[in-house]
């Protein structure tokens, strides 16, 4: 085989840049990670053999610096850079770049990228080699007037879409005519605002489509192989959140037509390396698939291809990168088994969804047979809101798909980060779902389960869990403070009496009043009304165990400032204590207060403190993860700012307070009074 480079630049960060470092090293290749200040205590930091700093947290000034990045390669000595996915993965610019300083680009080259890069120019160029388009216009400079007209020759429904960019935005889905110029108008403005391009095209809607995607490998040398195709059909909003691979939908004829209309597809760019192209493929009629997209790059996705193929993806980049040529043809491709894939991000389903962040004080990942897990992870890691939300993929493989939703599902279950909200609970009822489970699936079927699902509130042992564990801390300090009865929180009163130590356990979605009697080691425990039950709780470092009338029960904690983490394989829950209600001695209102639903960054206040507003009033503008957030007032009132632009704020952090009208109307008179 041809000798490999000997230091690669990985130019990105979060669970790729680890997952590409891990194949480095077993490669014996010097790997080199980049990094924004935000990252520098980062794991893909820490796990690769140097690192330089790039800059600060904008990604405009770090990650997607050209010139940054290509000093960091020449600073090392790094031969190659790997991109991963995102960022400048497909950036045909720098491909250029890159190809000018003589450093390999392990991508395809600028030319495919920018093809690709562009839908109509892209469709055009696959329809040459007799891939299959989805019926539509699609040229450049098409006026409302051009595409009005054609909606009606190709029939509604109809999918406008933007040219430039892509994850969904400025699409529209239009059922009739009569929506179809205001449809264009918002397209237009979404698009323009999102990719500097209102170019728009317009194209067929598929009904109950299916989301399909090959994956192709290519060398420099003319050869190019499909390694079949993925299943990724559940989407939020147009964003994966689970796939696997192979598709339930597909027959082995239509497996291998799909394929070759992949290779084809790579064959008309000349494309180099790693790739996907992406197909619609219609529920009700799987022998008839589309051309989407070609994505230009390593995809997030790319594990379960690597479980059913045995194939490190990355090392054929770099094999490829070096001029190798495939050690192997179309016919030698088997796929083994099923692999399926879920994303963890950073945001609570509870509450719509919402990014969240903080300090992962730990982190529980699975093992086991057939369980992968690539992940930016590990304890002390910061989950900030500069960048994707997305922590980790866990990945099974299993010898059928029952077996390898079976496996997902209990890696799950094994799967937490005390310190950060997750999304796992709501993957874990994606799984449970009797369609998903069928594989009858399309991309509307998870939008559509969205309303059925409820988290699961703090069970009672987990209350009393908490309860318990606040019990023992209390011990535990008064032992340090001072050796005296006085000092132990038993409860224990003169005369004999013993009185119950009372927490007022609050969680997003219960709060209850625990009380517990007598020492960590022999409690009586009571959850709200009900039944008093002997109970004694024991710490193993991050582990706890709890027993309640005979019956044991493990978890995972951890505690900060107040807050405390408890975990098993039902979910992940955030304990605090509730705030006593506070005596106002004197006449004051009870303030209603904004709160920031997660961790991000300050933009805007819309008001001063000391002004009016009514209900349902911008009051800030909170900014997470490339997402904007406007937080209005509860309730009408005199707000109280206690925030400004640029200021980082936690999740829950109280960003103002409103003293509601009718409290201040209350003051206003008896003041009146009083004189």
């Amino acid at each position: 085989m041809t000798e490999l480079f000997d230091t690669v630049l990985v130019a990105n960060r979060g669970e790729i840049a680890v997952r590409v470092i891990r194949t480095l090293r077993r490669l014996g290749i010097r790997s080199v990670a980049v990094y924004s200040d935000p990252d520098a205590r980062a794991r893909h930091v820490s796990e690769a053999d140097m690192a330089v700093r790039l800059g600060p947290a904008a990604a405009r000034e770090s990650y997607l610096d050209i010139a940054r990045v290509l000093d960091a390669a020449a600073r090392t000595g790094a031969r190659a850079i790997h991109p991963g996915y995102g960022f400048l993965s497909e950036n045909a610019d720098f491909a250029t770049a890159c190809e000018r300083a003589g450093i390999v680009f392990l991508g395809p080259p600028a030319r495919a990228i920018e093809i690709m890069g562009d839908k109509i120019t892209a469709k055009n160029a696959v329809t040459a080699f007799d891939v299959p388009v989805v019926p539509g216009v699609a040229r450049p400079g098409l006026t409302d007037g051009e595409l009005m007209a054609a909606a009606d020759e190709v029939g509604y429904p109809v999918l406008i879409k933007p040219s430039a960019g892509g994850g969904g935005k400025g699409m529209r889905l239009v059922h009739e005519p009569a929506g179809m110029r205001e449809a264009l108008v918002g397209a237009r403005r979404e698009a323009a605002s999102s990719f500097g391009d209102d170019t728009l095209f317009l194209e067929r809607f598929v009904l109950r489509p299916r989301h399909i995607e090959v994956q192709v490998l290519a060398d420099a040398h003319g050869n190019v192989v499909h390694l079949g195709e993925r299943e990724c059909s559940l989407q939020r909003r147009h964003q994966k959140v689970i796939e696997e691979a192979p598709s339930a939908l597909l027959d082995p004829p239509t497996r291998a037509r799909i394929g070759a209309a992949a290779v084809n597809t790579a064959r008309s760019v000349d494309y180099v390396g790693a790739g996907t192209v992406e197909f619609i493929v219609s529920a009700r009629r799987p022998d008839e698939f589309f051309f989407m997209e070609m994505n230009t790059r390593l995809q997030v996705e790319h594990p379960v291809t690597e479980a059913v193929t045995g194939l490190d993806l990355v090392e054929w980049q770099l094999r490829v990168g070096a001029d190798e040529k495939l050690a192997f043809a179309q016919d030698d491709v088997e796929l083994r088994g099923h692999a399926i894939e879920a994303r963890v991000y950073a945001e609570d389903p509870g509450r719509g969804f919402l990014p969240t962040g903080g300090q992962a004080l730990q982190v529980l990942e699975p093992a086991g047979e057939g369980v992968r897990v690539d992940s930016s992870l590990a304890a002390g890691t910061v989950v900030g809101s500069d960048y994707d939300p997305m922590l980790s993929k866990v990945i099974a493989h299993g010898a059928n798909r029952e077996q390898a939703i079976g496996r997902l599902d209990e890696a799950l279950a094994g799967t937490a980060v005390l310190g950060v909200q997750t999304n796992v609970e709501f993957l874990r009822f994606l799984l449970a779902d009797e369609r998903v489970r069928a594989g009858d699936l399309d991309t509307a079927l998870l939008d559509e389960r969205l309303a059925d699902f409820a988290p699961l509130p703090a069970p009672d042992d987990v209350l009393a869990a908490g309860g318990l564990y606040r019990q023992w801390a209390l011990a535990h300090r008064g032992r340090r403070a001072s050796d005296n009865l006085w000092a132990a929180p038993t409860g224990w009163r003169v005369g004999g009496v013993v009185a119950p130590v009372r927490t007022a356990m609050r969680t997003a979605l219960r709060t209850e009043t625990v009380s517990v009697w007598g020492s960590p080691d022999a409690a009586k425990v009571q959850v709200g009304d009900g039944e008093i039950l002997s109970a004694s709780v024991q710490l193993d470092g991050g582990r706890m165990s709890v027993t309640v009338n005979g019956l044991r029960r493990d978890y995972a904690w951890a505690e900060a400032d107040r807050h405390l983490w408890i975990a098993d394989g039902r979910g992940t829950w955030q304990l605090r204590e509730a705030e006593e209600h506070k005596i106002h001695r004197a006449v004051g209102a009870r303030p209603a207060e904004v709160i920031s639903p997660m961790p991000g960054s300050v933009i805007a206040v819309q008001v001063a403190s000391g002004a009016h507003v009514a209900e349902g009033d911008v009051v800030a503008v909170v900014e997470a993860m490339k997402m904007e957030h406007s937080l209005t007032a509860p309730v009408a009132g005199q707000v109280e700012v206690l925030v400004s632009v640029g200021e980082q704020v936690a999740v829950d952090q109280v960003l103002a307070r409103l003293v509601p009208e009718a409290d201040t109307e209350t003051e206003k008179e008896q003041s009146e009074d009083q004189v």
